[in-house]
């Protein structure tokens, strides 16, 4: 059973990854790197900032800070653990698919998945009382993803499982967050549970 899931996702992979072109490699290779994003996410702390009020909006900043460095680690820990190799130091197909980018480190699970659906995850469900159409911020993580599948960096498995450890990982740190801001943000409390609460405080409080 393992191995014929194994097989599907090896065969899937090579499909996906054999649909790219030389023409569209340079952009893939921008959309992959995380300082691409920086105008997004900057975008976002403002809108933060200025909706939350500059207390409430650190104690976002920090949660986020929390997740970005839990996924980081456990996904090392996974990949360390499994040691699957990436598809471009795999044997078996390197001679066949589009390796545009190479590492050394394992494939399982992808943390570029796990961080992205994490934080997608989170601030989406933090803010989405206070900024409208937060539900494409998920569009990230899907984008971010497929990018590793482009460049050959991991199997359509690896996201996938990253993507539920994300979640996972992002509502862990969600009940955290809203522990904390029950305690020091009393005011705000029912806004998390209830997107449609047209009061949402910004002044801090």
């Amino acid at each position: 059973m393992l191995k014929s899931l194994m097989d599907l996702d090896r065969d899937v992979f090579v499909y996906l990854n054999s649909l790219g072109s030389e023409f569209f490699d340079p952009l893939w290779e921008i959309i992959t790197r995380q300082t691409s994003w920086i105008p997004v996410f900057a975008l976002i702390a403002y809108l933060t900032f200025k909706r939350l009020g500059w207390r409430h909006a650190l104690l976002v900043v920090g949660m986020v800070a929390v997740l970005l460095a839990l996924t980081d680690q456990t996904t090392n820990l996974f990949k360390n653990s499994f040691q699957r190799l990436r598809p471009g130091n795999n044997p078996e197909i390197a001679g066949i698919i589009r390796a545009i980018q190479h590492r050394r480190s394992f494939s399982f699970i992808s943390g570029h998945a796990s961080n992205s659906m994490a934080v997608a995850f989170f601030l989406y469900k933090v803010l989405r009382p206070y900024l409208k159409y937060m539900g494409f911020f998920f569009l990230w993580p899907l984008i971010f993803a497929y990018s590793r599948i482009y460049l050959g960096l991991h199997y359509p498995g690896d996201i996938l499982l990253g993507y539920a450890w994300g979640l996972f990982t992002g509502w862990l740190v969600l009940r955290l967050y809203v522990y904390l801001r029950n305690r020091f943000f009393p005011k705000q409390k029912e806004n998390l549970d209830n997107p449609t609460n047209s009061e949402a405080v910004t002044n801090g409080e």
